[in-house]
Formats: structure tokens, C-alpha cells, sequence
């Protein structure tokens, strides 16, 4: 209890960082702040594809439901991460281009990245033998994040973009100022811990639910 009491408060101080502590940043005004909630939601969503490639992998070398258990909910969480990434950018775009939707690479890409893990879910919801349900959920999860590192990373850089330079330039470094940096890493650490909690409280639930069952 005192540790969730603590990340809150911790939460708390980043939101009102962001809004009171982190400068805007150089010509793109107050809009910039929403870069706190926007990346780390991204990254969250990349990480979580990660974890649910991994427990695929695992999956398949041994098929224990838990495996696929751990898959399957970091790929819903995954998803609901990058559709929140998807909305912030469409916000910051409304900011910067007037616009909350152009079709940039970026948004193009990231859009594609919901087609795909929703496939996933589709896949998993449309498959009644649970066996073969996981099986092939595996071979797809993991097809599906060898996708991941080109659709977020390399392909919006291939082509020219309105995303804003002041803020990741084209190469794809950060340029912030100090407080700017402090807080983003802060942020960053606070959303990771966000997923980590759901992540193992989910896992959790599935066990008491799996050992329940195994008393009737």
C-alpha cells in the first residue's frame, strides 16, 4: 500500500512538472508538454510488444498457458498504449500542423501498427481450440514485432515529415534542456512502472484464477 501511495505521489509530481517545472519548448509554445505523456506512452506500447514476442518465444520452445496468458495481455496492453499514443499525437498535431490527422509517415505508420496487433486479438478471438489458438498466436506475435522496430523507428525517417525538429530532429535524437530532459526521463520511468503494475497484476489475477480452478 505505501508503495502504490508513493508511485501516485510520484505520478503527481510529473504531471505538474510537466506543466509548471519543464519549459515549453522553442517555437512550438505550450502544445509541447503533451511530448511527457506522448512518448512514453509510445515507448510503453514498443515495450510491452517486446514482452509479448518474448513470452512467445517461450510459448513455443514450452507450451505452458501461462506463456500465452503473458503474451496475449501484453499485446492488449500494448495496444491500448499506442492507441493512446496515436490520440496525444493527434493532439500535438492539432498544436502544430492545425490538423489532427494528414497521413504523415509517422501517423501512417503508427496506424499500421494498430491494424497489425489488432489482427492479433482477432486471430486469438477467432480461434476456439486453445492450442492451436496459442500456437499460432506465438508464431504471429512474433512475426508481428520483427514489424515493430521499422514502423516506429526507421520508416517515418525515410521520408519527410512535419514532425517537429525542435523537439526529435531527424535523426532521431532528443533535444531538450535540462528540466525539459528531466522530466521526460521522469515521465519515462513513471509510465514503464504504470505498465509493469498492470502487467503483474494481470499475471497475479491469472493465478488465483488458475489455482481456484484447480481446487474445484
Amino acid at each position: 500500500m505505501i508503495l502504490k501511495i508513493l508511485f501516485g505521489a510520484y505520478m503527481l509530481l510529473v504531471i505538474a512538472a510537466a506543466f509548471l517545472y519543464a519549459p515549453p519548448a522553442l517555437g512550438l509554445g505550450e502544445i509541447s508538454r503533451i511530448i511527457y505523456f506522448h512518448v512514453p506512452l509510445a515507448w510503453v506500447g514498443v515495450l510491452a510488444y517486446l514482452v509479448s514476442m518474448v513470452n512467445s518465444i517461450r510459448y513455443l520452445k514450452r507450451p505452458l498457458a501461462e506463456y500465452d496468458f503473458r503474451a496475449a495481455i501484453n499485446a492488449e496492453i500494448g495496444l491500448v498504449f499506442t492507441l493512446l499514443a496515436t490520440v496525444t499525437g493527434a493532439i500535438f498535431a492539432r498544436g502544430t500542423w492545425g490538423v489532427y490527422w494528414n497521413w504523415d509517415p509517422r501517423q501512417t505508420s503508427i496506424f499500421v501498427l494498430l491494424l497489425i496487433y489488432g489482427a492479433y486479438l482477432v486471430l486469438r478471438s477467432s480461434l476456439e481450440d486453445g492450442e492451436k489458438r496459442a500456437r499460432l498466436a506465438a508464431v504471429y506475435s512474433i512475426v508481428a514485432f520483427i514489424s515493430v522496430p521499422f514502423l516506429v523507428f526507421i520508416i517515418p525517417r525515410l521520408y519527410v515529415t512535419l514532425h517537429p525538429d525542435p523537439i526529435i530532429n531527424q535523426s532521431g535524437q532528443l533535444q531538450m534542456n535540462a528540466r525539459m530532459m528531466q522530466v521526460f526521463l521522469a515521465s519515462l520511468l513513471g509510465f514503464t512502472g504504470i505498465y509493469w503494475w498492470i502487467y503483474s497484476l494481470q499475471v497475479r489475477l491469472y493465478k488465483v484464477v488458475e489455482r481456484l480452478e484447480g481446487q474445484k
